[in-house]
């Protein structure tokens, strides 16, 4: 009845959740859209200023590289991750290989980088993923280059088996694992991992057997989540997982095309964090990490704009500057002198989040759709 007159939708046949985090749906288009790219070239190369394991700073290549896709997406897929936007079903061997040549004569054979980080859209050495022959090209030839690798992988793809064999071919090098959230609630309902804590856990464990580094991924503000949730949050997570691994990369949000969380952004019901909330983020962890042989980085993928962590606009990209200078020198007195009259904006937000139950926040552009509102008995 209620379906009919539209006061609890439009009728359409309820859709099953998990069929709302796989996306983009296998639509023709969708297809047509992946099968336009080039597979034998990479879907970017860049450089950025680095620091090596021993803390040497250093020029690190990054090269994206346009696979087959994450397995995990295939079966179902992170809330947040876009990944999928750049990927190709017929992606060859021959093709990765062409994308790595590309790679490197963009970069002149990566001349002056000591480190090259080599990201997949999924775990590097899964061979559903990627062309085993071309992993160990790759893993060789970045050791015999003398370049530091950086690869990714889901913690429950590595496998004692697989990591004895990277190490075998690349000692000492970085695999970052995307965790997200030192918490399985967060991990299973708000981001849609696909593996828990024990297997996080397990990942580490096999890593240092192997004598290979940890670097660890989290997210800052996940789906479903409130601003003054995702502070709180993380200043626990950032104080767990330093203790046991050499780098801590925390990810802002950051809204990519087509996933759920891209959803909740079109529908006013989700808005990147605050700076403001990085900031103060990094001030409350810098001394527990400090106690630590861990490196924390945090980098605002799109920071200042809309789709990605932003204050008010007039202090961006200062904010942003002192947040990315940070994670290179590790001092709090890149913050020094910051200022501006939304962080009273951001602080009201923050105090608010925290002494009512909202769990989608109680910010302004966090107030979901005004037609579903009228629509809520």
């Amino acid at each position: 009845m209620a379906s009919s007159c539209g006061l609890m939708g439009d009728g359409d046949k309820p859709v099953k959740i998990h069929h709302l985090v796989k996306a983009p749906e296998n639509t023709p288009e969708s297809i047509a859209s992946r099968e336009s790219w080039d597979a034998s070239k990479p879907v970017t190369v860049y450089k950025t200023p680095e620091n090596l394991p021993d803390g040497t700073p250093c020029t690190a290549a990054t090269v994206i590289l346009r696979t087959k896709g994450c397995v995990w997406w295939w079966k179902s897929g992170c809330t947040f991750c876009g990944y999928f936007n750049d990927v190709r079903d017929d992606v060859t061997a021959e093709d990765m290989f062409s994308q790595w040549e590309v790679a490197k004569r963009e970069t002149n054979e990566f001349r002056d980088c000591k480190m090259v980080k080599v990201y997949t859209s999924g775990t590097f050495f899964e061979d559903r993923e990627n062309p085993p022959e071309w992993q160990d090209h790759v893993l060789r030839e970045t050791y015999e280059m003398g370049l530091h690798l950086v690869v990714e992988a889901q913690a429950q793809m590595c496998t004692p088996e697989k990591l004895e064999w990277v190490a075998e071919r690349h000692p000492g090098c970085t695999v970052a694992i995307g965790l997200e959230a030192y918490d399985n609630t967060v991990l299973r309902f708000h981001a849609n991992k696909g593996f828990s804590l024990k297997q996080w856990h397990k990942a580490v464990d096999i890593l240092r057997d192997n004598s290979l580094r940890v670097k660890t991924y989290l997210l800052f503000k996940p789906p479903f989540m409130s601003e003054g949730d995702a502070l709180e949050h993380t200043i626990s997570w950032v104080s767990e997982v330093s203790k046991i691994s050499d780098e801590v990369s925390i990810n802002p949000m950051n809204i990519q095309r087509g996933t759920i969380v891209d959803r909740l952004f079109r529908n006013r019901e989700y808005r990147p964090p605050w700076l403001w909330s990085l900031v103060e983020m990094i001030i409350r962890t810098h001394d527990d990490v400090s106690k630590t042989d861990c490196r924390v980085i945090v980098h605002p993928t799109a920071g200042g704009k809309a789709r990605g962590s932003h204050n008010c606009g007039s202090c961006d990209s200062d904010v942003v500057a002192a947040i990315e200078r940070y994670s290179v020198s590790g001092n709090l007195g890149e913050f020094n002198g910051l200022d501006c009259e939304c962080k009273k904006v951001w602080l009201s937000e923050i105090q608010s989040d925290s002494a009512l139950p909202t769990p989608m926040g109680s910010g302004i552009h966090r107030r979901g759709n005004a037609l579903d509102r009228l629509r809520a008995p």
